[in-house]
């Protein structure tokens, strides 16, 4: 999945004909370490396009990117990332994925990147009896990038690039390493500290670490463009990749961007100024310039047309929005939403 940039570079292609460069994420599930309720927004991830000499080609947000992009013909790093993460730190999954294309003259190179968790974590379980038996006691995690102090009272996971991660017991001036492991990408582990004389561990008759290998990996299946089963609230809301092949879905949430108006059988509209109230189109990004890429949507007159139709609306252009409704296999010419009874605009 990660590739380095001087592997790319043995992959010849020099010529200096032009090509199209395609990036999307995947539509199947991937299996993604759940340690976090914020699952990232993929239009909100860092994209970065750099050439093989590392000439950066595009840095900004996916959902800004172009559907698609004319480059010299050669070979490329593709990169997107939820987050920068360079040091330890609570509560910061990253997610993304790198990967290496070619891109032919005269032709085009399809990326599909993975969107799977890149740092690991460890969380502890203090038991009662460690804040007794070591009241002067004081637990950090460490590694090569850093360190964090672990309180007692301390919930979140602390997260750390992948390698070695140490458990450290600073007591009275003096630091003991009570145990070190490797962690893996999307690894979580969990540990036990207690001063009981049973345990994976023991140090110095007092101190036991646990390894809780019913907690090591806290992974569930998390569909980014895919899902048998979405769509029933608004925080597990259909993208509109998805809701593109489930024709016939009722009362459903689905969330995109509104791209555009001014619909017919052939044509849309991307651009203001609009003179449609009754519909607009719902894309995968807000840079999308692709009807069939995209949902139509029907407004159905009231509050809601008036919310967000492009005409009285212009600054809706380009927005997120998450809409409940029906699902249809055509309404212009392309899958769209009817029978709208909410929405939200974040």
């Amino acid at each position: 999945m990660l590739l380095c940039l001087a592997g790319c570079e043995t992959m010849g292609l020099r010529s200096q004909g032009e090509g199209q460069l395609r990036i999307a994420f995947a539509s199947g599930a991937d299996h993604l370490t759940r340690a976090s309720s914020d699952i990232p927004d993929t239009s909100d991830f860092i994209l970065t396009v750099t050439d093989s000499k590392g000439k950066v080609i595009y840095d900004g947000k996916y959902g800004d990117c172009p559907e698609s992009m004319t480059v010299t013909a050669g070979s490329y790093v593709v990169k997107a990332l939820s987050a920068e993460f360079i040091k330890p730190a609570f509560n910061a999954p990253q997610y993304g994925d790198e990967q290496c294309v070619a891109v032919p003259e005269g032709g085009a190179a399809d990326v599909k990147l993975q969107c799977v968790q890149m740092n690991s974590g460890v969380k502890l379980r203090i038991a009662q009896d460690f804040l007794t038996g070591c009241p002067n006691g004081v637990l950090f995690l460490k590694s090569d990038q850093g360190k964090l102090m672990y309180g007692y009272s301390e919930k979140r996971i602390a997260y750390f690039l992948p390698g070695n991660v140490s458990l450290v017991l600073s007591e009275n001036g003096n630091d003991q390493v009570l145990m070190s492991r490797t962690l893996l990408a999307q690894e979580i582990l969990t540990l036990g500290v207690s001063v009981a004389s049973s345990g994976t561990s023991s140090f110095g008759g007092r101190i036991s670490i646990a390894v809780d290998t019913t907690r090591n990996w806290i992974e569930g299946s998390y569909v980014i463009g895919g899902s048998n089963d979405k769509g029933s609230d608004v925080e597990d809301a259909m993208t509109v990749q998805q809701a593109r092949s489930s024709s016939g879905s009722k009362d459903v949430w689905v969330c995109g961007y509104i791209v555009g108006g001014d619909l017919t059988s052939a044509n849309a509209s991307f651009d203001a100024p609009f003179s449609s109230r009754t519909n607009i189109l719902l894309g995968p990004k807000s840079s999308t310039v692709d009807k069939d890429a995209c949902l139509s949507v029907q407004l159905p007159s009231g509050d809601l047309r008036d919310e967000l139709n492009l005409v009285d609306n212009p600054s809706n252009l380009r927005r997120k929005v998450y809409l409940r409704g029906d699902i249809v296999e055509a309404y212009f010419a392309i899958p769209g939403i009817k029978n709208i009874s909410e929405h939200v605009l974040p």
